[in-house]
């Protein structure tokens, strides 16, 4: 434990990271926190890890060193570098046809779509367009036919617009094509067992004592620009991804051992701060590491750019940057608060509903994470980001800085004033 570390938070940090040690702790004093890990690697080395609070639980657990939470759509990263593996390792092709590896899925014009347009969320199916039940995304097989079926929203390639829940299903489909693995399987088998993290899409029913209960914003609160969308817009695809999801949104589907059973490799990977840095750590620092390969160097370098980027995000209507199923950093402060992810032009990864955050900065040699049970408002909120501002300045950076996210595409400048 660093010193003057507070009471109540345990674990560990360097010296140099102190400041994040004390955003950590008035994330808590301050900021609503209720249940918290937040994990730091530098170099490839451990500088942060530290967790406290509740777990939320009804019997009043603190939350401890291996508890875990519903990271929400920091799955999506753990998704796409299942992708961008079988890629790297050339058995997929992202710039064929999916038709290739999913025949079904060229049904109702969706031949042309590729395995890239699926990552950069341009393939027009952000949504499902027949009337699900609940528990209906619980069945892989119903879920994917459903889409392999479906007509796209928009031509596919001509605009992208964030594939919310379908993204896991879309990709994760191919990934259970190509390798002969479900999602959860080859991810558990690829990256988590090497690495020896504890991530899970898809959770071994012995690991379910560990998992803290998620406090989920109320359905009628503007939590984000998709719940906006949906209030203000009930015909927008915005709110057909919000009020058609099968009840996964509903407050109490969460906490629920089907929700944690499941493979939804969207939305439902479970994790810790060290669970989802530790799979960032490798590739903060080239794509090996301690004799662990996931991609080669070029890869690693693909996945860092952006891809597909727009002013006004088809479902969320806000400006949003991609790269291969990644999130980048997106300055849309001048839009509203919590609308924002403010990372190094270098950096890639996933935030998940709430405002958890996974992420790799190979040019700092960062890979950080973070992980609550008490849901802020936004993209990333400000306990999530006060974090992230700390790891960038205990290494010399500030996200202040003029330029700091200079990597935003020129046709969008626009959108900085």
């Amino acid at each position: 434990m660093g010193v003057g570390q507070p009471p109540g938070i345990k674990g560990f940090v360097r010296p140099q990271f102190e400041q994040v040690a004390e955003e950590f702790r008035r994330n808590f004093t301050e900021r609503g926190e209720v249940g918290a890990s937040v994990c730091v690697y530098a170099d490839g080395e451990p500088v942060v890890d530290l967790w406290g609070g509740s777990t939320g639980r009804a019997d009043g657990t603190d939350w401890g060193a291996d508890t875990t939470a519903v990271a929400w759509s920091c799955t999506k990263g753990a998704t796409a570098l299942c992708a961008n593996m079988l890629a790297d390792r050339g058995e997929l092709d992202l710039d064929a046809p999916v038709a290739r590896y999913w025949p079904e899925f060229a049904a109702n014009g969706k031949t042309s779509v590729t395995g890239r347009m699926l990552l950069n969320h341009q393939a027009g199916l952000p949504a499902w367009r027949e009337r699900l039940r609940p528990g209906d995304l619980y069945d892989w097989e119903l879920a994917t036919s459903l889409l392999a079926a479906q007509q796209p929203y928009w031509e596919p390639g001509t605009r992208h617009g964030y594939h919310s829940v379908t993204f896991g299903f879309l990709v994760g489909e191919v990934v259970r094509r190509v390798s002969g693995c479900t999602l959860g399987a080859f991810f558990q088998a690829e990256v988590a067992e090497p690495l020896g993290i504890g991530f899970w899409i898809g959770l071994p029913e012995e690991r379910e004592s560990e998992v803290a209960d998620s406090e989920l914003f109320d359905a009628g609160v503007a939590a984000g620009p998709l719940y906006q969308t949906a209030r203000d817009d009930p015909g927008s695809i915005g709110a057909q991804v919000f009020t058609n999801s099968a009840g996964l949104f509903e407050p109490g589907a969460v906490n629920t051992r089907p929700f944690h059973a499941a493979q939804i490799p969207s939305v439902n990977g479970i994790t810790h701060a060290r669970g989802l840095a530790g799979m960032y750590r490798v590739l903060s620092v080239g794509g090996t590491a301690d004799g662990h390969r996931l991609v080669s160097w070029e890869t690693l370098r693909a996945m860092g750019r952006i891809e597909s980027a727009s002013s006004s995000d088809a479902v969320f209507g806000v400006p949003t940057y991609f790269g291969l199923g990644f999130r980048m950093s997106q300055d849309n402060r001048t839009r509203g608060k919590n609308l924002s992810l403010i990372l190094g032009e270098d950096a890639f990864g996933h935030h998940g509903w709430g405002g958890s955050i996974g992420f790799a900065d190979p040019h700092f040699r960062l890979a950080f994470g973070y992980v609550m049970n008490r849901h802020g408002p936004g993209t990333i909120n400000e306990r999530g980001q006060s974090l992230i501002d700390a790891a960038y300045r205990s290494l010399g950076a500030t996200t202040d800085a003029p330029g700091f996210w200079l990597r935003v595409p020129a046709m969008l400048q626009e959108d900085r004033h």
